[in-house]
């Protein structure tokens, strides 16, 4: 079954309007996206528990930087935990079908944790996420040179992306909505990339049990641009085990091949009769040993089905067990699906084994500054990277799926 088709009986309607009036001392989302019918009478009582943001103390980073966490509620009782280190989704608390919260990304447990851990959990990724081949580009006749810290090719902005980074902060509560909003500077050769880069991070819980996220960014001089959210999800908890048996469907036709860096070929190809082929419901685990990759599993960018730059449907993951599901709703062309494969159980894995999470990054392509068949990643003086990405949390009984 189709995507559009299974969401048919619990997504009445999409529509986009504009922002309301903030106060002064209230970041603006220009748009925002309101899924309506797909809510259980116990997740519509917004009245069962109050909303807000409350922060605290997280520990100070190895060089004395003081990191702040976020607890956003919303009014049906969903935790989101942010910190201010990476711009960083900490925790993402949601009811299974009895109505049970459980965070279902993984996480570190302090600041030390997250410094050990080299796999970008929860992350804002940036300036570059996925792969560049080499660590180099050339923009109007000049090359430019960026860490290869995912040796021979550059992977998540550098030894020190975004992710590593502390973001000021500031809290948003709204009547129907709470979150955070980052800003990051990143000067003019920060990680080999030129211009001087003003970063805004938008993450937004509202009380239809959504989560949007704004990913905005302008220069001074012409530079490269690919942000994502890293969050590892597990619908079954955190530390539940392996994810092989959530289902998925992703609304892609195409990916995209790659060779053993991870880099891409350049060519788009067919999903049909592949094991990338989520077009209806498949276990994920069904033909992972089929990807002949080094760990074995996913590490592989779709190319969407949706090339228009509006809101739409991605992908959809359900977990039998629990009965939560998770719809990805993305205005970007790609998206990365990646298994957990290098996750080992070591401090640089935040204690997590192989196939514990699984990641939906929304993004751009991987390696467009090298590959001229691909969109552009070019963003230019005067104009504005702007993206969004909304995952959508509801709990369903059963679902059919092959």
């Amino acid at each position: 079954m189709k995507i559009a088709l299974c969401l048919a009986a619990f997504v009445i309607g999409c529509y986009m309007t504009a922002s309301m009036p903030q106060k002064s001392d209230q970041p603006e989302i220009i748009e925002r996206v309101v899924l309506l019918g797909a809510l259980s009478s116990s997740e519509t009582n917004t009245s069962s528990v109050e909303m807000g943001v409350e922060t605290e103390a997280f520990g100070k980073t190895a060089d004395g930087q003081p990191v702040t966490k976020f607890v956003c509620t919303n009014a049906n009782g969903l935790v989101l935990e942010m910190i201010d280190y990476g711009a960083t989704v900490i925790s993402m608390q949601t009811p299974d079908v009895d109505g049970k919260l459980a965070n279902i990304t993984l996480s570190c447990p302090d600041m030390a944790g997250y410094e050990a851990c080299g796999s970008y959990f929860g992350s804002t990724v940036g300036r570059y996420c996925n792969r560049i081949a080499k660590g180099k580009f050339t923009i109007d006749g000049n090359e430019h040179t960026l860490a290869a810290n995912n040796d021979p090719n550059h992977l998540h902005g550098g030894v020190k992306g975004f992710d590593k980074r502390v973001w000021q902060a500031t809290p948003i509560k709204r009547k129907d909505a709470v979150g955070v909003e980052f800003t990051l500077k990143s000067k003019d050769g920060d990680e080999g990339y030129p211009g001087e880069l003003d970063a805004t991070a938008v993450y937004l819980l509202d009380n239809q049990n959504c989560l949007l996220i704004e990913l905005k960014a302008t220069t001074d001089k012409p530079t490269h641009v690919n942000l994502t959210n890293h969050n590892y999800w597990n619908l079954g908890g955190e530390g539940s085990g392996k994810i092989l048996d959530h289902r998925l469907q992703v609304a892609a036709d195409k990916y995209i091949p790659v060779d053993a860096g991870g880099i891409p070929t350049g060519e788009l190809k067919d999903v049909t009769g592949t094991p990338f082929d989520f077009k209806n419901w498949h276990r994920i685990g069904d033909r992972l040993g089929q990807i002949k990759t080094d760990p074995v599993g996913y590490d592989h960018c779709y190319s969407l089905n949706n090339q228009t730059g509006e809101m739409q449907t991605c992908a959809t993951v359900y977990h039998p067990s629990s009965g939560r599901m998770m719809e990805i709703h993305t205005t970007l062309p790609g998206l990365q699906f990646y298994t957990g494969n290098f996750l080992d159980g070591s401090a640089g894995s935040g204690g997590f084994e192989q196939y514990n999470a699984f990641c939906l990054e929304t993004q751009r392509y991987p390696d467009t500054p090298n590959q001229p068949d691909f969109p552009s990643t070019l963003l230019k003086p005067g104009e504005e990277y702007h993206e969004k990405t909304l995952h959508k949390f509801s709990k369903q009984a059963k679902i059919p799926y092959n």
